[in-house]
């Protein structure tokens, strides 16, 4: 599975409180590698960690991955439809019963249920059989001293340091994504230190190896970003023709009562408790899959903020859970790469905030095509259409 791209700013202190220089960037190498050598030291690194420093280089392939990360131009059904397959989910629900009893221990303690870790160890890794074979300093380093990012990637290739010195993973385990992520998870190296836990009970967390510890780190990470017990994440419904569209959004959060009383069904099941908060996610607009999000599905996004992957691995998660199969409806394709550039452009021409123009819906752009059809007078479920292009031109 491809790095995860978007972070939260969720890394619980470790590493986030640098001085001025942490945001230096580009120039020399072996200079700019100095400077990082001191403001780790000056953090608490120890001889240890700072001696793998040496031998760190700079990789051009990490610039390249960087900026091509395609996968955000696909749709739900696309990336779905790939991700969400047979052999994940025979494999999913196989060792949900193998560690059946190591993720009650889990879901005990911090409240998250197997399904919902599985989703996340199938998409990242398939359960860690594919973990990446970048060499995780020399990522972090590339990246940090490449000015796109450096705020994000100093601060944990620093937190990678301490996570040798620590001593949970020898300087020749630290391989990954080409983004920094380690682990059958591939979570960052400040979670690492802030949320691992050693649940085999061996003296070390490690994630590449001990399925416990993994696990039980995926557990604590989303129970500290806020995942509420024994609640539903993701619930795919029926929506009816005469919806009151300008209720649709991810951050309207109206009682699942209200949602029934103007005709919200479940597909499968019933719907839950009518005072729980819930937003209606159209992932390809109104013609495509409908799902009620609850308040646990923000963890989602906590994790990776695309929206698509977010609604992936939720409805995976709901598939491992017992959930059938989604019906992606009738939904139109949407537009072309070149074509969500046009609207953009077109969005930003008339006020409205789309951030890059880069062919990408995203949740700004999302946020502005809802805006525009509401204006329009057209059903506002976010999703492009050449017919909202041609009125908007």
């Amino acid at each position: 599975m491809r790095a995860k791209c978007v972070w939260t700013a969720a890394v619980f202190g470790l590493v986030l409180a640098t001085p001025a220089a942490a945001q230096q960037c580009g120039g020399d190498f072996s200079t700019w590698l100095n400077g990082v050598k001191q403001e780790a030291a000056a953090a608490g690194v120890s001889d240890r960690g700072l001696s793998a420093l040496s031998g760190v280089q700079f990789d051009r392939r990490v610039i390249s991955r960087d900026r091509a990360q395609g996968v955000f131009t696909q749709t739900f059904a696309e990336f779905a439809g790939r991700m969400v397959n047979d052999y994940r989910l025979k494999n999913g629900r196989s060792l949900l019963n193998k560690y059946s009893s190591t993720f009650s221990r889990i879901e005990q303690t911090y409240g998250v249920p197997g399904p919902v870790i599985s989703a996340f160890w199938a998409l990242e890794t398939d359960f860690g059989a594919n973990q990446g074979d970048f060499d995780t300093l020399n990522a972090l380093a590339t990246l940090a001293h490449d000015c796109r990012r450096p705020e994000l990637f100093r601060p944990q290739l620093i937190a990678a340091l301490k996570l040798l010195d620590r001593g949970d993973l020898a300087r020749s385990e630290m391989k990954g994504a080409w983004a920094g992520e380690l682990g059958q998870t591939q979570i960052l190296p400040s979670d690492y230190l802030a949320s691992g836990v050693d649940f085999d009970g061996d003296g070390h967390v490690n994630l590449k190896k001990s399925v416990p510890d993994v696990l039980a780190t995926a557990g604590n990470f989303l129970n500290r970003l806020g995942w509420r017990a024994n609640e539903p994440w993701l619930q795919e419904v029926v929506i009816p023709a005469d919806l009151p569209w300008a209720e649709a959004g991810l951050y309207n959060k109206i009682p699942v009562s209200k949602w029934e009383s103007w005709g919200v069904k479940a597909r499968s099941g019933n719907l839950p408790g009518g005072s729980l908060p819930a937003s209606l996610v159209l992932p390809m607009g109104r013609n495509g899959p409908a799902f009620l999000a609850y308040p646990n599905f923000h963890v989602f996004l906590e994790w990776n903020q695309s929206l698509v992957y977010a609604t992936t691995a939720a409805y995976l998660a709901t598939r491992l859970d017992g959930a059938p199969r989604v019906d992606m409806g009738n939904a139109s394709s949407g537009l072309s790469g070149a074509q969500m550039k046009q609207l953009q452009q077109a969005l930003l021409d008339k006020g409205y905030k789309v951030g890059k123009v880069d062919g990408i819906l995203g949740a700004m752009t999302r946020d502005a095509v809802r805006a525009e059809q509401l204006r329009l007078g057209l059903p506002a479920d976010a999703w492009p259409t050449q017919e909202l292009l041609a009125k908007i031109r």
